[in-house]
């Protein structure tokens, strides 16, 4: 089970909710500041660690050694999180899943295998693990998923160019993914890409 922090909406009686993953060595405290910036009232949010230690942080995969088969045991993991947030009354159609770097690539895999509709995919500056496996297996629904892609010009960490390529490959599978560059580093540009964010947010849950 993983650990996770559940933050109220302002709004009482709220079930909308946003789901943050936490990039790699990072932990759900790097993610405490979300709520105040991104400034919904009516979300709640549930910020998540990943299952493994990482130099005083949390990693959701071994990136230098078989990521692939940590992507399938942490998927498996957030996919019982997300069963059990459905059995406490948020239902999936009312939960943006969020992620920033290693986060990214585990909420894109969440969102293209997991099998109910979503509020939202929110991915920053992150990548896809093996993306013809994963467009080979989409459930059902990953067509009718709304995701939004975020990445720098700048990350040298991620270099965006293999990032562009893997986009265009989901793109013309035909997922509805929204791709947005801006002038940054591994980081969130500030207020810029908050409103991107807070907008495509907001556009999960009409009134």
């Amino acid at each position: 089970m993983l650990e996770t922090h559940f933050i109220a909406a302002g709004q009482r009686d709220a079930k909308r909710l946003m789901v943050m993953l936490h990039g790699l060595g990072d932990s759900l405290a790097g993610y405490l500041w979300l709520p105040d910036a991104l400034r919904l009232p009516w979300l709640n949010y549930v910020l998540v660690n990943a299952p493994d230690a990482y130099f005083g942080g949390y990693s959701w995969y071994d990136f230098a050694g078989d990521a692939a088969s940590g992507v399938r045991r942490s998927r498996g993991l957030l996919f019982e999180l997300l069963d059990e947030l459905r059995a406490q009354g948020f239902a999936s159609e009312q939960t943006t899943f969020g992620g920033f770097s290693q986060g990214s690539l585990m909420a894109v895999e969440v969102g293209c295998r997991y099998p109910h509709r979503l509020a939202g995919v929110v991915g920053i500056s992150g990548y896809v693990c093996e993306p013809e496996t994963l467009l080979g297996a989409l459930s059902p629904v990953a067509r009718q998923q709304r995701f939004l892609l975020t990445h720098g010009t700048d990350d040298p960490l991620l270099p965006i160019a293999p990032v562009r390529e893997q986009v265009q490959l989901l793109k013309s599978a035909g997922l509805d993914l929204q791709w947005r560059e801006f002038r940054k580093a591994h980081t969130i540009a500030g207020e810029e890409e908050l409103d991107v964010i807070r907008s495509f947010v907001s556009a999960g849950y009409p009134a």
